[in-house]
């Protein structure tokens, strides 16, 4: 059994779906690509038991077969080749494989592709769609936020909340929370899912930043995304999301407008001079300037820089920590932010002065209790 394929556009299909494999996963099996080639069309499918990616694309090819592929070694081979057609061998009986090119052949040992995991199956209970750029967009600017603390599993992945005519992506991690609302999706309903964090990273690596459709299906165990020639499916997670709302304060009377990137510069050099194990910086605004500062009491460091801003409100200090702070400027977008505060123990929120069209986005971020000096 054989079929010819070009030698990149393979190479790119498999790049495609490489992220879902694991190095050293429980079932040997996993560390390959199950390739199925039928009525001259190459399936090429990866998974890790949570996330599973298929893609396919045309190739030359008589007959039909399943075999599972090395994959570190089949990348590895068609990187190092020029772009031209290469032949796949593969023996009935043994699965061996031999990868044949102008140039020469090389071997490899595959396995018989019935052994490999089936699918889960699309049962969808509700589907919509979305334009590739802006779910990559959503993702990009919410995930940074989700948390990694395996103990509250609830925080560890992306809330999608579907409002019938418009979706809200959240993330947090207990200090920081994102919330964007997109208000030109139209899901048709009110439903909500949480998705890991993993296979949304390794659908940001392969949605284009177009206007491609993406075909969003979900279940209660899965959730299933179709765009162009690929498909990424993954378990949900099965947890209840805090009611997120309820801590994004409604009442903050207190709004400093400054520059984003005078403001994220000034932390960026403060910030050197923080305790490396609060990183905490101290806002302090009067009028219309913000002064930032920051001190390690035990290294004997401190730092200090004033910039000007419009305040509204009364003159307050209250301490953050530089890191979420500098994650939250790097993400949004525009020339200006929005420092929206009620008091220094509440949380405070950072806004863009003018939202993207359709879309609006917070960021909220915890105080941090400020030493005296």
């Amino acid at each position: 059994m054989n079929f010819i394929a070009p030698s990149s556009d393979l190479l790119q299909h498999l790049l495609t779906v490489n992220g879902a494999i694991m190095s050293k996963p429980i079932i040997p099996i996993l560390e390959n690509f199950l390739f199925d080639i039928s009525d001259n069309q190459l399936r090429i499918y990866s998974t890790d038991l949570e996330t599973s990616m298929t893609t396919s694309m045309q190739v030359e090819c008589k007959e039909s077969m399943k075999v599972a592929v090395p994959s570190k070694m089949v990348i590895d081979i068609l990187r190092s080749l020029p772009d031209q057609p290469v032949t796949f061998n593969v023996d009935a009986q043994s699965f061996g494989i031999e990868v044949v090119n102008s140039n020469g052949r090389y071997k490899m040992a595959g396995q018989d592709g019935v052994d490999f995991p089936a699918l889960p199956e699309s049962n969808a209970d509700g589907s919509f769609t979305i334009p590739a750029n802006i779910l990559l967009r959503s993702i990009s600017k919410t995930l940074f936020a989700a948390g990694s603390d395996e103990l509250r599993l609830n925080l560890t992945g992306l809330y999608v909340e579907m409002k019938g005519n418009s979706v809200n992506f959240v993330a947090t991690d207990a200090n920081k929370l994102v919330r964007l609302t997109r208000k030109d999706v139209n899901t048709g309903v009110e439903d909500s899912i949480l998705i890991p964090k993993k296979p949304l990273n390794l659908l940001k690596t392969a949605l284009p930043n177009d206007e491609t459709p993406v075909v969003v299906d979900y279940n209660r165990s899965n959730v299933y995304f179709t765009f162009g020639e690929t498909r990424l499916i993954c378990r949900l997670l099965d947890e209840k999301y805090p009611d997120y709302a309820a801590v994004i304060p409604q009442e903050n009377p207190n709004v400093i407008t400054i520059s984003r990137m005078a403001l994220l510069s000034s932390i960026n050099r403060i910030s050197i001079f923080a305790s490396k194990t609060t990183y905490q910086v101290r806002f302090k605004v009067t009028g219309n300037e913000l002064t930032i500062s920051a001190e390690d009491i035990e290294m004997a460091n401190e730092a200090q820089e004033r910039i000007p801003c419009e305040f509204e409100g009364n003159d307050m200090e209250i301490g953050f920590n530089a890191k979420f702070l500098k994650e939250m400027l790097s993400t949004l977008d525009g020339d200006q932010v929005q420092l929206r505060l009620s008091a220094p123990n509440r949380a405070g929120l950072v806004i863009p002065n003018e939202n993207e069209r359709d879309e609006d986005i917070t960021m909220l971020i915890m105080p941090m209790m400020l030493n005296n000096y």
